[in-house]
């Protein structure tokens, strides 16, 4: 089976997923977009309220931000696959629940499955929470393991800020543009 036609068959599921409570509040699902044969990565959090407009991830304030980044160490948004732990933008951009998370990271899965990247960059605590916990990584604070690489299976996990913490701490803008540094040094 084609990577394409995998993908396709995972995004009709998220288009029309109704699993949990989340699907009676979004305009769109979010699935993700970019390069299926990409070596990188990106997995956020969830939706926020422009992503939920469009149906696309990382358009907002924060997606400008990690264009940024991206263009800073030479890398194309097109050149990488973006994706979130959640598909649909939980009310109010609170934090996804336990149980969201739960129902919702089957298709992140899948989608880490078929892409198979050699980098994956986790962006922000709720991304690196479900990836940690699945993989059995001890969790510490994001600013104690922000840039480290750790290495799973075929891949390289790479724990950093989320993008929209810039927006609101314009500090942590020199400690993103060093981990893309690193980002840029694995490839």
């Amino acid at each position: 089976m084609s990577k394409k036609f995998a993908m396709d068959f995972i995004k009709k599921n998220v288009l029309k997923c109704e699993k949990c409570s989340l699907y009676k509040t979004r305009i769109k699902p979010v699935f993700g977009e970019g390069f299926l044969d990409a070596d990188i990565m990106f997995i956020g959090e969830a939706p926020g309220k422009n992503e939920d407009i469009y149906g696309r991830p990382f358009i907002g304030r924060a997606g400008k931000i990690l264009d940024e980044m991206l263009d800073s160490i030479g890398i194309k948004r097109n050149e990488v696959f973006i994706s979130n732990i959640i598909k649909c933008r939980p009310p109010k951009n609170r934090d996804p629940t336990k149980d969201e998370i739960s129902i919702c990271s089957s298709y992140i899965d899948k989608q880490i499955e078929i892409i198979n990247p050699k980098i994956i960059i986790l962006l922000g605590r709720i991304a690196i929470y479900y990836i940690f916990n699945k993989y059995k990584i001890e969790i510490e604070k994001i600013n104690k393991i922000h840039g480290r690489v750790y290495s799973i299976n075929n891949s390289k996990i790479i724990p950093i800020y989320h993008p929209a913490a810039v927006i609101y701490n314009n500090k942590l803008k020199e400690i993103l543009l060093e981990d893309f540094k690193l980002i840029k040094d694995k490839i």
